[in-house]
């Protein structure tokens, strides 16, 4: 049994001296005194600065671009703005609320590659490992190129150079991608593959995936793409367990994120879930794919969660891994997770579709802001930031620099390419010092 810390210095069998006791309350004065100064020299954000995000969100409601938003911005582990905005569905009329629930989309990828860096770190996966040692299929993995023969094109399959890894999945350099992102040929042969047919588990859907031509040479190329959806599945594989068992088990109970998982399982919580506005269509269908297959806990874009559970996972972030005193990563397993592995020296290329933007690079499962990036003035944040958004337009940053999380939960696929670069800046507005 853990003894709290008052017992443990009254103990008599083998208690330090006095003047121990006494070095050790003045080093936790100390320690506590040099933490509060150092927030102090972070900047705080200024109240009316932080009121023209309402004032955005506000009129983005009432002009009908939005049905409704939750936006939380924590500075040194508490909310300094914390606000919702309209309705979670406009057939019901129901309002926005701190435990709505979002389809997060792709904001599920950094969840599914912490889970993967905890096998990592407990020495039972490796970022060098074949895909295939999971997975035979990946053993004999083709690229497709594109030739143009007489003035038509034809998809060629050459053989892959090196296996795709682990490390590929994590850092989307695997080759696979997604339908709709790509050249026409391999667009074609994603989306004439069967791959979303019928019913299919992590496994069925993984097998499907390795059939597949790869979109380009393993490592060479940043695309965004099904990878993570591969690694939930060698998750399942190195785990013993589903996806979402082995989530909830290491991340979901310990952070106490209730609300967060593949499938809705009450009235309650179905009660509880944001939808989109009518005429946003591609994300209505979306959303109606991912609900019509409960079966598939995908890694990639599965997760439904609210802004309470989000917020304590990106505070666990913030915290270098660890959260009330439970470490999640190790120190060494952050810093790897969190570190740019398609920069300078990597060999990867760039792609152009869903790169994180200028000034930043891509760790394990979260975009790394390396520089100020080309444009001018730079692009709003600090070196060190990490963040990453959906397509449903749910968006959230950590920034070491300020001590501060921000997230915003939405789902809006027609106005989220313009209302999240238009939140940041607002966010990072109101941190600046008037010039």
């Amino acid at each position: 049994m853990k003894m709290p810390a008052r017992r443990l210095l009254c103990c008599t069998a083998g208690s330090p001296p006095k003047r121990l006791v006494a070095l050790a309350l003045a080093l936790a004065i100390w320690t506590g005194t040099a933490a509060a100064d150092q927030a102090a020299k972070v900047p705080a954000p200024a109240p009316d600065k932080l009121e023209r995000i309402t004032e955005f969100f506000n009129n983005e409601v009432a002009t009908g671009k939005l049905p409704g938003a939750v936006v939380l911005i924590q500075q040194h582990g508490k909310p300094v703005y914390l606000k919702c905005f309209g309705v979670r569905d406009v057939a019901t009329n129901l309002p926005m609320t701190s435990d709505t629930i979002f389809a997060l989309h792709s904001m599920t990828k950094p969840i599914t590659s912490v889970a993967a860096m905890m096998l990592i770190d407990a020495g039972r996966l490796s970022p060098e490992d074949p895909v295939s040692k999971f997975i035979p299929l990946f053993a004999d993995e083709k690229v497709g190129v594109s030739y143009d023969t007489r003035g038509s094109e034809i998809l060629q399959l050459v053989p892959a150079d090196r296996p795709v890894t682990i490390m590929d999945l994590l850092r989307h350099t695997s080759g696979i991608t997604y339908d709709y992102i790509g050249g026409k040929l391999i667009m074609k042969a994603y989306s004439e593959s069967g791959l979303f047919d019928g019913r299919y588990t992590n496994e069925v859907f993984a097998d499907r995936i390795a059939r597949l031509p790869l979109a380009r040479q393993p490592g060479t190329l940043w695309r965004y793409g099904h990878s993570t959806d591969v690694l939930g599945r060698i998750i399942e594989i190195v785990s013993g367990q589903t996806l979402y068992q082995f989530e909830k088990q290491h991340i979901f109970d310990p952070l106490g994120m209730s609300s967060t998982k593949f499938v809705l399982e009450s009235a309650d919580e179905r009660a509880r879930m944001a939808e989109p506005l009518p005429s946003d269509t591609v994300l209505k269908l979306a959303e109606a794919q991912r609900r019509a297959h409960p079966e598939w806990e995908s890694g990639g874009g599965g997760l439904v969660s609210s802004l309470t559970d989000y917020a304590r996972f990106a505070q666990m972030i913030l915290g270098g891994g660890q959260l009330d005193g439970k470490r999640y990563l190790s120190p060494a397993a952050f810093r790897s997770m969190t570190s740019d592995h398609i920069g300078p020296g990597s060999g990867v290329a760039r792609d152009y579709y869903y790169f994180p933007g200028d000034g930043f690079g891509y760790g394990y499962g979260f975009a790394v802001r390396t520089d100020p990036g080309n444009a001018r003035p730079p692009p709003p944040g600090s070196i060190g930031e990490l963040k990453w958004d959906s397509g449903s337009g749910t968006y959230f940053g950590v920034d070491p620099k300020l001590d501060m999380i921000y997230i915003l939960l939405e789902q809006t696929q027609n106005e989220r390419g313009r209302i999240t670069p238009a939140f940041k800046k607002l966010v990072y507005d109101a941190f600046a010092a008037d010039k």
